[in-house]
């Protein structure tokens, strides 16, 4: 949709839901038909992005060996992590029973700056903790099972309160659970399938000023809250591995788009002026939230004994997320968020080496590509193009246990660009500025065989 079509359907849905109750209108008149106006578009403007999270957040830490090389495992078969990595690898383990488990602790900062109005700002985002589980079972010397637990999508964005850039966001809560049983079929010496079904479920918490000065009769910036829990959809993950030899092996694995439907859902208007509380009254809201298809093409080459090379390519079809429409059962109507997200790839190299009986040690590197377009740059999801650098260690306690721990530092390109589809009264309003962005984390993890 183009941004004429967008501004015609904006002022089409305003001339709609113009008109005020009549009783507001007899106290205030021609002065309240203005600040109508004014509320309706900027509740129009009033965009709910916890879909945009979740394509600016993608967060890739969905198991602690695989994360050590750079979140490379899709040719991999050394752990039941290959539930979420290929589950067509699922025959290849080694082991009759597989149980892979961790926690990783992540930490997120963005900073942002506009030298033209000498603002300023800084999040204060709370510790992120991803947590992955998966377990491997063999049925049949051509037949395994498995189930996976992972959080692939969730993060938290917190601005200061009534930030310069508050009329689109203050802060934002995403998370979603994934769990998937597995099955995996082994065709021949060489190929492998296998299929995994992903009951999801995910809540967003998301609050944001109404307008750039809107406040009560206090001096309180006017804002509202929406807030969803327990919104579920399906999803599927497939997987093919082929080992063509003791040194060569290839994965792919495909995983679908998950429209997770939010009906009925909680939104909060606060600090309204008396004025217009009847009419932005605390209602409900629809929206559906969008959790992009994912392709993965990987290959994993023994170099020697000891060590072995991987490089993943993953492109992610983040094109789904075009838009967000948001209908709230008040008088704000009908919110249109233009995203227009392009398809997007991460490029993914890893070394793995087993330094004694004891040690395997791991390094990688991942290139990823923001999804977001020049002028959609939006500061709920204050992401650009970035380069991951990890490391991780495996220490084998004894026959059977094994524990894991994983580092990453991923740095963001500095970026100056702008959100230019927010409006009020008519007027767009650009935001933007330049924002600097970088993540920490560090993975702990349990595997257990037998």
């Amino acid at each position: 949709m183009n941004k004429q079509r967008r501004k015609r359907i904006l002022g089409d849905r305003f001339r709609t839901n113009l008109t005020a109750p009549d009783n507001t209108n007899k106290f205030y008149g021609n002065k309240v038909k203005s600040k109508m106006k004014k509320i309706y578009l900027i509740i129009i403007s009033s965009c709910l992005a916890s879909s945009a999270m979740a394509g600016g957040y993608r967060v890739a830490l969905q198991g602690q060996k695989a994360l050590g090389m750079g979140h490379a495992g899709v040719a991999m078969t050394d752990s039941s992590e290959v539930v979420f990595f290929n589950p067509g690898s699922l025959t290849r383990l080694e082991d009759d029973r597989d149980f892979t488990g961790g926690i990783t602790l992540l930490e997120a900062e963005t900073l942002y700056q506009n030298e033209l109005t000498n603002s300023s700002a800084r999040t204060d985002n709370p510790l992120g903790t991803p947590i992955n589980a998966y377990y491997a079972s063999r049925l049949s010397s051509e037949m395994s099972w498995g189930l996976g637990i992972y959080t692939p999508y969730g993060n938290a964005v917190e601005w200061e309160t009534d930030w310069e850039g508050s009329h689109l966001v203050n802060n934002i809560e995403l998370k979603t659970i994934f769990i998937q049983p597995t099955i995996s079929y082994q065709i021949d010496d060489t190929y492998s399938v296998g299929f995994g079904l992903a009951y999801v479920s995910g809540l967003v918490n998301f609050n944001r000023n109404l307008s750039t000065s809107l406040i009560d009769a206090n001096g309180n910036r006017s804002n509202v809250t929406i807030d969803a829990s327990g919104v579920d959809a399906w999803g599927v993950n497939l997987g093919l591995f082929a080992k063509f030899n003791e040194e060569l092996s290839l994965g792919v694995s495909y995983r679908s788009k998950v429209d997770l439907e939010a009906r009925g859902e909680s939104a909060d208007f606060a600090n309204i002026p008396g004025a217009l509380q009847t009419a932005y009254a605390d209602t409900t809201f629809d929206a559906d939230l969008v959790l992009p298809a994912e392709l993965t093409i990987g290959v994993a080459y023994q170099y020697s004994d000891k060590t072995t090379l991987a490089f993943d390519l993953n492109r992610t079809f983040w094109s789904a997320y075009d838009e967000l429409t948001v209908t709230f059962h008040n008088a704000a109507g009908v919110s249109i968020n233009p995203r227009d997200y392009k398809d997007a790839n991460i490029y993914r190299f890893g070394v793995q080496h087993q330094y004694n009986d004891q040690w395997t040690l791991r390094g990688g590197i991942y290139i990823d590509e923001s999804p977001v377009r020049d002028g959609y740059f939006a500061p709920e999801a204050p992401r650009n193009d970035s380069i991951g650098y990890t490391a991780g260690a495996s220490y084998q306690y004894n026959e059977n246990m094994e524990f894991d721990v994983s580092l990453l530092i991923l740095t963001f390109d500095e970026v100056d660009n702008s959100y230019d589809y927010y409006e009020e009264g008519g007027t767009p309003i650009p935001f933007g500025g330049t924002y600097d962005s970088s993540a920490t984390s560090i993975g702990f993890g349990l595997s257990y065989r037998y």
